[in-house]
């Protein structure tokens, strides 16, 4: 996991005095552990909450979700534009970024159309991160609603 593990470490001086130290450690998760954790959680939240509801409550349940999981999950983190030496915000928003690995970018449509396929890999693209989802919870049957995305394009 990604929660934080410690081991309690000894040392004594040549005084013979001794100290004890806390010292403390993240364990990293690679993107597919990341990945299957966000498919398991999604399945979760569908599970509690069905179809039907805004995507603003689905993303407020997933990062809660995730957070319990012991993820670093990121919420309406901003994309900008990178342009030559220009740094452009033009208001793009990454729903989900999950362990700074993987970006989540959820629905609540009754239809995912290419438009929404394509923004996800422009997402990617921008951000230079390999792995996406596009995560639509208005299915009956959750793993309808999961379509993930790998970007392989290195800048």
């Amino acid at each position: 996991t990604s929660r934080s593990a410690g081991y309690r470490i000894i040392f004594t001086a040549k005084t013979g005095r001794s100290r004890s130290y806390l010292v403390r450690f993240q364990i990293m998760k690679t993107e597919d552990q990341v990945a299957s954790e966000i498919v398991d959680a999604a399945i979760a939240v569908h599970r509690a909450l069905g179809p039907g509801l805004l995507e603003s409550a689905y993303e407020a349940c997933l990062a809660y979700e995730l957070r319990n999981r012991g993820l670093d999950v990121e919420q309406q983190k901003v994309q900008p534009i990178r342009y030559g030496d220009l740094l452009i915000d033009a208001g793009y928003r990454l729903d989900l970024l999950v362990e700074n690995k993987v970006i989540v970018e959820l629905k609540a449509l009754e239809l995912v159309l290419p438009v929404h396929h394509a923004q996800i890999i422009t997402y990617l693209k921008l951000s230079g991160i390999s792995v996406g989802f596009l995560i639509n919870f208005n299915v009956s049957l959750m793993k309808n609603g999961i379509r993930r995305f790998v970007n392989n394009f290195k800048s």
